[in-house]
C-alpha cells in the first residue's frame, strides 16, 4: 500500500506560494492587488478556473507581481495543467529565489508529474531554509519512497513526528515504511499508536497485525476490535475481513475445519465480552447483551451502538432486540425505523446473517 500523497503546501494565512512581495503603489498596482486577493480567495474555495482568470488579469495589470504568478501556478496545478504550473512557478522563483511557499508549490507540481529527483531537490531546498516545515518534510517522505529510498522515507516521517506527534498520516506512513523494511514490531507499534488516535486505515492494519501475530502477540479478538473500529469508519477491507471471519464462525464454506470454526466463534465471543470493559460501572451478564443493559439504564444512544456491535459479532439476542427496536423504537427516545439499525439489518441480510425483510 502506497503512502498518502504529499499534502498541498500551505502558507500562513493564505494559499501556498503566496509569499509577501514588495509593496506596490498606483492605481494599476492597486487593481492588480485586488485581482490577486480575489484569486487567492478563489483558490481557497477550490474555484481554480475563476482563480486563474483573476490572477492572469493581475499579471496583465502588473507583470512583475510575483505573488500573482506563484498563485497562478497553484491554480494551474488545481486545474491539472502541470506544465503551465511549473513554468509559472519557476518564473516566479527566478525573480525571488527565497520565496519558500512558491518553491514548495513547485515541488508539489513536480511530484504530480512524478519528476522525483527535481521534486526532492526543491523540497530539500525548502527544508534547508525552514527545517521545521512539516508539509515539506511529509512530502519528502513520499518522494523518497517513490525513489525506492525506504530508509530515507522513514527518516522523513520520523522528522515530521519529532516536531508534531499528532500528525497521524505521517505516523501511518511511517508504519507502512517500517513494514516494508520488515521491522514488524516497530511497524505494529506505530500502527497501533495511530489507530488509538482514530486513524481508520491504521486501525485496519493494526487488526491485521493482531490477526497474524506480526510484531505483537496473536489475538483474533483484538483483530476483531480493530477491524470493527475501521469498519465503522467505512474501511472496506476491514468490513471484508470481518465478513469473512463471520462466515468461518458460521461454518460456511467448503474448506472450513471444525477447529477454524470454533476459533472464530471464540474470537467473537471474547470480543463481545471485552466490550463490557468500557463500562466498568455495569455488571456483565451471561444471558443479556451489553446494549440491552444500557437501554434498561436509559442510555439509549450507547445501547443502540453496542447492540449493533454485538449483533455484527454474532450475538443473536442483540440481533433480535435490534429487530424489535427497529419496529417499535424506545418510548419516544428512539423513533421506529432508525437509520442506523436499518443499515445493520440491510447489511446483515446481504451477508446472510438474517432473512431479508424480517
Amino acid at each position: 500500500m502506497r503512502p498518502a500523497p504529499p499534502t498541498a503546501p500551505r502558507a500562513e494565512g493564505r494559499p501556498a506560494g503566496a509569499d509577501v512581495g514588495a509593496p506596490t503603489t498606483g492605481p494599476t498596482s492597486a487593481a492588480a492587488e485586488v485581482q490577486l486577493g480575489r484569486g487567492q480567495t478563489l483558490i481557497a474555495r477550490g474555484e481554480m478556473a475563476a482563480a486563474a482568470s483573476a490572477l492572469r488579469e493581475a499579471l496583465r495589470l502588473q507583470p512583475d507581481l510575483d505573488d500573482a504568478r506563484a498563485a497562478l501556478g497553484l491554480a494551474l496545478i488545481g486545474l491539472g495543467d502541470l506544465d503551465a504550473a511549473v513554468g509559472e512557478l519557476r518564473a516566479a522563483l527566478a525573480r525571488r529565489p527565497d520565496a519558500v511557499g512558491t518553491r514548495l508549490a513547485l515541488a508539489r507540481a513536480l511530484v504530480a508529474r512524478q519528476e522525483w529527483p527535481a521534486a526532492r531537490e526543491e523540497l530539500e531546498r525548502v527544508l534547508s531554509a525552514q527545517p521545521d516545515r512539516l508539509d515539506a518534510r511529509y512530502a519528502l517522505g513520499g518522494v523518497r519512497y517513490a525513489q525506492g529510498d525506504v530508509a530515507g522515507a522513514i527518516d522523513a516521517y520520523r522528522g515530521v513526528l519529532a516536531v508534531d506527534p499528532r500528525q497521524l498520516d505521517a505516523r501511518f506512513n511511517l508504519a507502512l515504511m517500517l513494514r516494508l523494511a520488515r521491522r514488524e514490531a516497530e511497524a505494529t507499534a506505530e500502527f497501533v499508536a495511530a489507530a488509538q488516535a482514530g486513524h481508520a486505515s491504521a486501525q485496519y492494519f493494526a487488526g491485521n497485525a493482531c490477526a497474524a501475530g506480526l510484531g505483537v502477540e496473536r489475538s483474533p479478538s483484538a483483530a476483531i476490535a480493530w477491524w470493527s473500529r475501521a469498519a465503522e469508519q467505512g474501511v472496506g477491507p476491514a468490513q471484508d475481513a470481518l465478513a469473512q471471519l463471520r462466515q468461518t464462525a458460521l461454518g460456511r464454506g467448503g474448506r472450513i475445519t471444525p477447529a477454524q470454526r470454533q476459533a472464530a466463534e471464540q474470537a467473537f465471543g471474547e470480543y463481545r465480552a471485552a466490550l463490557w470493559k468500557d463500562f466498568p460501572e455495569l455488571t456483565p451478564t451471561a444471558d443479556e447483551p451489553l446494549g440491552a443493559v444500557l437501554l434498561r439504564e436509559g442510555r439509549v444512544p450507547e445501547g443502540v451502538t453496542m447492540l449493533i456491535r454485538e449483533a455484527w459479532a454474532l450475538s443473536q439476542p442483540a440481533q433480535r432486540l435490534l429487530e424489535t427496536l427497529y419496529e417499535q423504537g424506545v418510548d419516544g427516545r428512539l423513533p421506529p425505523h432508525d437509520a442506523r439499525i436499518f443499515a445493520y439489518l440491510e447489511g446483515a441480510a446481504a451477508e446472510g446473517l438474517r432473512e431479508p425483510g424480517r
